[in-house]
């Protein structure tokens, strides 16, 4: 074991979450470790505690606490304890990739982190198969849901992670997620800007509470959220199509946003209970029939500016199997609306 360390962050390593950081700095530390040493104040940033997540600063002083000897030497992903049958998985996924950055259709059902309990068995965790011949491997620079499938970006290098990062922090992305949800949300297009406050649980189990925007300012931990939503096709009174736009990003942002209009999202168990007011023919976020209970969530598409090239990209991926067979048994195609609808509305 090594002793407690003091690093102090470079500039060109600024504005990195601090567990992307510290793993690039010490390839032997997992995730695990680093939640670990988080929730026991063993590493601090300019001597206070932090959290995982929580983004450093160039200048800043890194407290690390005693870590195991030794870095693994970049081997294949079976080396490293990935099943080839995850490799093959998370290669499968790729959706893009150029020398800089590399997009995934996530699965539903892949956390984009781990936890405690799931092991490698997350994007993060199976990037070692994503590496296609560099030596380090790629970083994520922003996350979906465990349950949410679609795009999901990835940086090769530490310049792009940086540049990407910044690129979200000033919302330059363009977002938009597909979903059904109960009802059919009047206006057929609109806005929504509940703030959120998390209201208990870790991991998996957390939840956020819908605040009213005028009492925002008066909850404390509540963050002001932004969300556009446009109906594209319904189905009689009972269900929607919508597309979502998240200008802000927050935890659970669109399935708590879409449950508190009383309109929950397919197959969401968490925030579409039967308790929730439903504004058409069913109840909660179930449809039944041939409709799987699987959470209708999906981000379809995005766009930015690539950071190197300068070059606008907008990037979709296709509908996972239990969506697509949602949209076949209700009849609605891919290729019947626009692929930005709010495009059409400005």
């Amino acid at each position: 074991m090594s002793g407690v360390q003091t690093i102090t962050v470079a500039a060109e390593d600024g504005e990195q979450r601090l567990d992307r950081w510290l793993k690039r700095q010490f390839p032997q530390v997992t995730q695990g470790m680093v939640e670990k040493f988080c929730r026991k104040g063993e590493l601090r940033v300019d001597g206070k505690r932090v959290k995982a997540s929580d983004r450093i600063a160039g200048g800043q002083v890194v407290r690390v606490p005693p870590l195991p000897e030794g870095a693994p030497a970049p081997v294949a992903p079976a080396e490293v304890g990935i099943p080839a049958a995850d490799a093959e998985m998370i290669q499968r996924a790729v959706l893009w990739k150029d020398e800089h950055i590399i997009a995934l259709n996530k699965p539903a059902g892949l956390p984009s982190q781990g936890g405690s309990g799931q092991g490698n068995r997350h994007v993060d965790g199976l990037c070692e198969a994503l590496k296609f011949g560099y030596k380090e491997r790629p970083v994520l620079v922003h996350r979906l849901d465990k349950d949410t499938s679609g795009v999901l970006l990835l940086a090769r290098t530490p310049r792009v992670a940086r540049r990407l990062g910044e690129a979200f922090r000033a919302r330059t992305t363009r977002k938009i997620y597909w979903a059904i949800v109960a009802g059919v949300p009047s206006p057929a297009m609109g806005t929504i800007r509940y703030g959120l406050v998390k209201s208990g649980g870790r991991g998996e189990n957390e939840k956020m509470r819908c605040i009213h925007p005028n009492e925002v300012e008066k909850v404390e931990g509540a963050k002001r959220a932004t969300t556009d939503y446009a109906v594209l096709e319904r189905l009689g009174s009972r269900a929607a199509w919508v597309a979502l736009v998240p200008i802000t990003g927050r935890t659970h942002q669109l399935r708590a946003h879409m449950a508190e209009i009383g309109h929950p999202i397919i197959g969401d168990g968490k925030y579409g209970t039967r308790s929730q007011e439903n504004l058409g023919d069913g109840w909660g976020a179930q449809l039944g029939g041939d409709i799987s209970r699987k959470l209708h969530l999906h981000a379809r598409s995005i766009s930015f500016e690539h950071p190197i090239t300068g070059k606008p990209v907008t990037l979709e991926a296709p509908l996972p199997e239990h969506m697509a067979r949602s949209w076949k048994t209700l009849g609605w195609k891919e290729t019947d609306v626009p692929a930005d609808p709010f495009e059409e509305a400005e």
